[in-house]
């Protein structure tokens, strides 16, 4: 056994040479460090952290059960993107999830009612930033790593052809070189090249990146903490004039897995005063969070007839200037309970009455 080894402090080769003997605690020590870049690589090239969990699950299982055909002629870090890659793009021949794209269809009209949730997985799945944490070591690969996995670039990226997809992670965001890639995709440098060039044509028409997207540096500025506490105020007031001053005139607000979307402040404002604020302040509770490296709001809604509020989504939003641009609500109770949001807690009158 190896319980005292660890990767800080032995050699990759002694623990690849100890896991190959069927030693699992070695060959856990070995890949541990990959485990979260192979997962939020698998999210770029998914859109799903569940899909990507199950991505990465396979492609250590793959390594485990193949680690005597590991020849060593690349990196082992090398052999693990390559299995990922396939993998990958194997479940993307059986998928049917697309990015939640508002260009696919036209926004909703101001008084329409909610639609019913989608059946089939059309919306890419958030990310909380918990998960990108301590994966990058400079500012520059802060920034690209930040930028990659934030919802306008999400969106535009699966626009693209699986392979192209790959193709630009692994090429523009990972920065692996060309000869790598095409032994990962089994395909020649030429090729690659090419797919790699049509992708960013592709994304150069579809991925225009807006306010904070756009910053090398996004901090959390007093400007900008103070925007945020005003848009948490408003709907915990239940303020929908409040609300509606913080959003920009062609802002966007979104409830995905719903498919429809609402267009500008007034159609906005509308849906909210008929079907999300219903049951007067008090109504929501909202704690902030970071999700695709953009300001969020975990959504929780007053339960009456329990007076406990319970998890109802996770909001991202994209702040232009001193205003916001767009807000995604993804209202599927699957990801609360994934993210472990889905606490229960209740109100001040429920706490009284208790």
């Amino acid at each position: 056994m190896v319980a005292a080894l660890s990767t800080g402090e032995a050699d990759e080769a002694l623990l690849l040479a100890t896991a190959r003997q069927g030693d699992n605690d070695a060959f856990n020590h070995l890949t541990e460090p990959y485990r979260r870049e192979l997962l939020v690589y698998g999210y770029r090239l998914l859109g799903s952290l569940q899909d990507a969990e199950d991505l990465t699950q396979e492609t250590l299982l793959r390594a485990w059960t193949r680690l005597a055909s590991f020849a060593g002629r690349s990196s082992f870090r090398a052999w693990l993107y390559k299995i990922a890659t396939n993998t990958g793009l194997n479940m993307l021949a059986y998928a049917s999830r697309r990015p939640a794209s508002m260009n696919s269809s036209s926004s909703a009209r101001a008084n329409s009612l909610p639609s019913p949730v989608a059946t089939e997985p059309i919306w890419f799945e958030p990310l909380l930033d918990a998960h990108i944490a301590d994966l990058s070591t400079t500012p520059e690969a802060l920034y690209s790593l930040r930028e990659s996995v934030s919802l306008a670039f999400m969106i535009a990226l699966h626009d693209l052809p699986p392979h192209q997809r790959a193709t630009l992670i692994l090429r523009d965001v990972l920065d692996w070189h060309a000869t790598e890639v095409a032994e990962f995709l089994e395909m020649s440098v030429p090729a690659v090249n090419s797919a790699l060039q049509r992708a960013r044509a592709t994304l150069a028409t579809r991925y225009h990146p807006t306010g904070l997207e756009a910053v090398e540096a996004p901090t959390l500025t007093p400007t900008l903490q103070a925007l945020l506490d005003r848009y948490i105020q408003a709907w915990e007031t239940n303020d929908v004039g409040a609300l509606m001053a913080l959003l920009k005139e062609d802002a966007t607000f979104s409830m995905p897995p719903r498919p429809q979307w609402y267009l500008g402040r007034g159609a906005i404002g509308q849906f909210f005063q008929m079907a999300v604020f219903t049951q007067g302040a008090g109504e929501w509770r909202l704690t902030p969070a970071s999700a695709n490296a953009q300001p969020a709001c975990v959504l929780y809604r007053l339960n009456p007839s329990t007076s406990t509020y319970a998890y109802f989504g996770l909001m991202i939003l994209t702040i232009d200037g001193a205003s916001i641009a767009s807000s995604i609500a993804f209202v599927d109770p699957a990801l609360g309970a994934r993210y472990g949001l889905t606490l229960k807690f209740p109100s001040a009158e429920g706490r009284n009455e208790s």
